[in-house]
């Protein structure tokens, strides 16, 4: 294994982890609800009287941090290397899951695995697993 140490950031992933967990912890401590994007996201549709200020609020924090970033240090170059109907596919593999899981990997994997629970910790392994298993047959079986 090699480390690519030209793009290895060791210290603006701890930013970054560091800003997830207090923003994590804020959310529960201050409204009492987890920081799952899926959840939060959907709970937008359809809007709820009273509980759509705090999405809103979350949902726009989301799309200013890069921008915020961006006056720090510049934004990476994103390439994708994935065809558009592979891109929607997997989409809707991972909506899938974020449904039949009942939550996501923010919800289970930063918030669930913090409280120790036992069903985010099994959500988490799978999530895990599938994406290993997925790599793999990418990079080793497929032609």
């Amino acid at each position: 294994m090699n480390i690519d140490w030209i793009h290895f950031t060791p210290w603006s992933s701890l930013a970054g982890g560091l800003v997830i967990g207090a923003a994590a912890a804020a959310l529960i401590l201050f409204n009492g609800r987890i920081a799952g994007i899926s959840g939060i996201l959907g709970g937008l549709l359809p809007p709820v009287r009273g509980d759509i200020g705090w999405r809103v609020a979350f949902v726009l924090g989301l799309v200013a941090a890069p921008l915020a970033w961006r006056l720090v240090q510049p934004l990476p170059a994103v390439t994708v290397e994935a065809s558009v109907p592979t891109l929607i596919a997997a989409g809707l593999l991972v909506g899938l899951g974020t449904r039949y899981g009942a939550g996501c990997t923010s919800g289970h994997g930063v918030c669930g695995l913090s409280r120790r629970s036992p069903r985010s910790l099994v959500a988490t392994a799978t999530f895990m697993l599938a994406g290993f298993a997925i790599v793999f047959v990418m990079r080793h079986l497929s032609a």
